[in-house]
């Protein structure tokens, strides 16, 4: 009796002193948030280099493999949004506490995965854990940063995201040539599981209890809507090049835009009747908004198409090996990495410049690559070239639409902005993969290919930039619900 009295004040006493370290140190917060974004950034890419060892050790189809990497993709791009606006529902600090648990526990399941079979269902899974809580990290970002601290913020975010890129490739190469007692591609999933363990922990800890909004009902049918729209979108584009680009990818492809139609209408509708919806489509009709979208997705597949046309045009064309195509590309994704620290302590010209600026050094890497300047020293200097511009691009179009947008909007900021990243991504390699691919069928030389696709992706870069220009300067107004 006097154990359980005498211990009550000291576990009152310890819960306050819980609470008082919640939000009060933001370099753990941005920490923790960062981690979790890292981890589901890393899984993107780290299974590519295992497909080889998977295939062989559970003797997987090649239309089992592609499920292997692309069920996570799909199941984190059609989820981000509806997670962003979960973390708003139910409190972005749970949301991201259940996604982080989610991934951590889907990444066992994964790495112990018995057959093919059970490891598709469990990376999709993961996806879905990953989409919760990368979901709410610009959120977070957006809501517990201000000034010059949410501009270092923003810079750090965009550096873990370019060096999260690099250590998927490197780590799922180094820990499946490792073949750790033997596991051979299993620990590029197990590895996550005690860094997860840690940062589960540390965001316990750091993570703020935020305020939930009166929004108590996630809007179903938008979700129903919202989903069915970006998998019909999105499946095409991820799985349509190896198939051939059969007969239903066209028909995905086209369903998909009424799907968009109707999700923007019953979104409206329930915006005009003073309820809740899963996105604020009002936000859209802001050129500011509508245009650093569209620019950053043009910037992102021109991204994810150089290192998916100069992966093939290494290997299969010139005769590299995976190692040499592999470490080729580290030089744009390091300096991109770099950028965006650097842009967050200078100026608002600088910040504002940034993206048209970016725009055109990607379009200048690009037309010199095409010129036929593509020999390894060369080569190297302009991707490097080239991931600067893009770091500049990324970050310049993040901060754009983060101060063209007031805080209460941060989850469908958060939302719009990564599904963006993801369907850009997609995109620039199923769309330029096939320009190159076909070049190649038609009977064009792999360098003529490869400097036709660098002199598109040019003129396409001159166009991110161009519509961030059209974007003109930041400006906060409230959406209407009309």
């Amino acid at each position: 009796m006097n154990t359980s009295v005498s211990t009550e004040p000291t576990r009152a006493r310890a819960a306050r002193a819980l609470a008082g370290l919640r939000g009060r140190r933001p370099g753990w917060l941005l920490a923790c948030l960062l981690g979790g974004m890292f981890l589901g950034n890393v899984d993107i890419a780290v299974v590519n280099v295992a497909i080889p060892s998977i295939r062989e050790r559970l003797g997987a189809s090649g239309g089992e493999l592609e499920l292997i990497v692309s069920g996570y993709t799909l199941a984190y791009a059609v989820l981000l949004i509806t997670g962003a606006r979960i973390g708003q529902i139910r409190g972005r600090r749970w949301t991201y506490l259940i996604g982080l648990s989610v991934f951590t526990l889907s990444s066992l399941a994964c790495g112990l995965a018995p057959d093919s079979t059970t490891l598709v269902g469990a990376r999709v899974v993961q996806g879905v854990g990953a989409a919760l809580m990368v979901a709410q990290v610009l959120t977070g970002i957006q809501v517990h940063f201000e000034g010059t601290a949410r501009r270092r913020a923003l810079g750090a975010y965009t550096g873990v995201l370019g060096v999260s890129s690099v250590v998927g490739q490197a780590l799922g190469g180094v820990l499946v040539s490792a073949d750790i007692l033997g596991t051979g591609w299993r620990p590029i999933f197990l590895i996550n599981v005690p860094i997860g363990i840690v940062l589960l922990a540390a965001s316990y800890v750091f993570l703020p209890d935020d305020v939930i909004s009166g929004q108590t009902k996630l809007d179903m049918r938008g979700v129903g809507l919202l989903s069915l729209g970006l998998l019909l979108l999105v499946t095409p584009l991820v799985l349509g090049q190896d198939a051939g680009w059969p007969l239903w990818t066209w028909l995905c492809l086209a369903a998909s835009l009424p799907v968009f139609v109707l999700f923007a209408r019953v979104e409206r509708g329930i915006a005009r009747r003073a309820g809740d919806p899963l996105m604020n489509v009002a936000l859209l009709a802001r050129k500011q908004v509508s245009l650093v979208l569209v620019s950053q997705a043009v910037a992102r597949a021109s991204y994810f198409a150089i290192l998916f046309v100069l992966a093939l045009y290494l290997q299969q064309g010139l005769g590299k090996s995976a190692v040499y195509s592999g470490l080729v590309p580290i030089a744009w994704v390091a300096t991109f990495a770099v950028v965006g620290p650097v842009l967050g302590r200078m100026g608002a010209r600088s910040r504002r410049l940034a993206a048209p600026a970016g725009g055109l050094l990607m379009a200048v890497c690009f037309a010199a690559v095409a010129a036929g300047a593509q020999s390894t020293g060369p080569l190297i200097l302009l991707l490097g070239i080239g991931g600067i511009g893009y770091g500049a691009a990324f970050s310049g179009t993040l901060a754009r639409l983060t101060d063209a947008v007031e805080a209460q909007y941060a989850p469908d900021v958060s939302g719009l902005f990564n599904t963006t990243l993801q369907v850009g991504g997609t995109l620039g390699v199923a769309v330029f993969g096939t320009v190159y691919l076909n070049l190649i069928t038609r009977g064009g030389t792999p360098h003529d290919a490869f400097s036709t696709t660098s002199a598109i992706l040019a003129a396409v870069s001159v166009t991110a930039s161009a519509l961030i220009l059209l974007a003109g300067k930041p400006r906060t107004i409230t959406p209407s619900h009309s």
